[in-house]
């Protein structure tokens, strides 16, 4: 470390101007009001689905009661295997396993799969096309532990990687639909994590709805501005266009769920009913994720319709309470409300 980055690491932090959130603790559930709550969804699920499927086996890098797999543990200890504090072992196991007939769990928190285990995901399942499933709970800023548990960049990095894909889910009802399909999905895959008591958001808004691999669908109509998100920014968005009807703003907002493949027909079919701003929301940095992804599907097919995006900036994010974080970086409803307003 330079003289420089020494200064510079431990040079007083200024937040913005307004009222401040208290920081008395390091961590915190998301701020979800009026949702009901799914305790551990993904646990559940995951039981659920091996039972259909005895060759679904679950892994864990000394993580299992932090990414929601412990019930899995506690209902099926005989296929539930601890790999101790060594991503890339947990990874090289889960291939070795799915080279053998089994389908694979494997978890963790979501930066350490994408920045410690990623060398081994790209060689030893990803480049093998190897049917791992890799569930990963912290990302984006949805921990207050700073950089070094902060995934910001998760999406870009496994966007890249060929023959991968990539969930973000909103909510419990997204949790509880993804994991039997890509029990029964044929290839690698990697999953956000929403751990913990969940809440039931998309169902609220569009009673029907159901997770669809693969597929981007439309929570609430809107003919001002279309908002396409993805994970919880689909609950702040869903809120936001709530606020907004109260100040006359009618807002659509596209829910996204798999990043890659990407739903591009969904998108550029909504993106191209004409007279909307269009402005992507996501919790991960602009840099590589849902926002660019768009971005590219309108710019490559002629669909140029006035275009924002929100997520999180280019850099190592603070330590902090969530709810804290939260509004310096964007993410709360206001910041939502408020960019939307003064976009259009």
């Amino acid at each position: 470390m330079t003289l420089a980055s020494m200064t510079r690491k431990y040079e007083p932090r200024r937040l913005p101007e307004g009222p401040r959130v208290a920081t008395t603790a390091m961590i915190a559930s998301l701020a979800a009001e009026g949702y009901e709550t799914v305790a551990a969804p993904f646990g559940h699920a995951l039981v659920e689905a091996a039972k259909k499927d005895d060759k679904i086996v679950g892994l864990s890098a000394d993580l299992a009661k932090y990414t929601d797999l412990h019930i899995f543990a506690q209902a099926m200890p005989d296929r539930f295997y601890q790999m101790g504090m060594a991503e890339q072992l947990l990874m090289s196991a889960a291939a070795g396993l799915a080279r053998e007939g089994f389908n694979p769990f494997a978890t963790t928190y979501a930066v350490f799969a994408s920045r410690r285990a990623y060398d081994f995901i790209a060689m030893a399942i990803a480049e093998e096309n190897l049917p791992v499933k890799i569930v990963c709970a912290l990302p984006g800023l949805t921990t207050g532990y700073g950089p070094s548990h902060q995934a910001t960049e998760d999406l870009a990095i496994f966007r890249g990687l060929p023959n991968m894909t990539v969930i973000d889910p909103c909510d419990a009802d997204d949790i509880i639909g993804m994991v039997p399909q890509i029990a029964a999905h044929d290839g690698p895959v990697y999953s956000r994590l929403p751990r913990g008591k969940v809440p039931s958001v998309l169902t609220r808004h569009k009673p029907d709805y159901k997770f669809q691999l693969g597929k981007a669908q439309v929570i609430r109509e809107g003919k001002d501005v279309l908002v396409i998100s993805t994970g919880f920014m689909t609950m702040r968005a869903l809120d936001a266009a709530e606020a907004l009807a109260r100040d006359g703003v009618d807002a659509a907002v596209l829910h996204v769920p798999t990043i890659k493949p990407l739903d591009t027909a969904t998108i550029l079919a909504e993106a191209r009913k004409g007279g909307r701003l269009v402005v992507t929301a996501e919790n991960h940095t602009v840099v590589g994720g849902l926002g660019e992804a768009v971005a590219t599907t309108l710019m490559t097919n002629g669909v140029t319709p006035a275009f924002r995006m929100i997520g999180l900036p280019d850099q190592f994010l603070e330590a902090g309470a969530l709810p804290t974080l939260h509004e310096m970086y964007g993410l709360t409803v206001d910041s939502i409300t408020n960019r939307i307003k003064g976009w259009l």
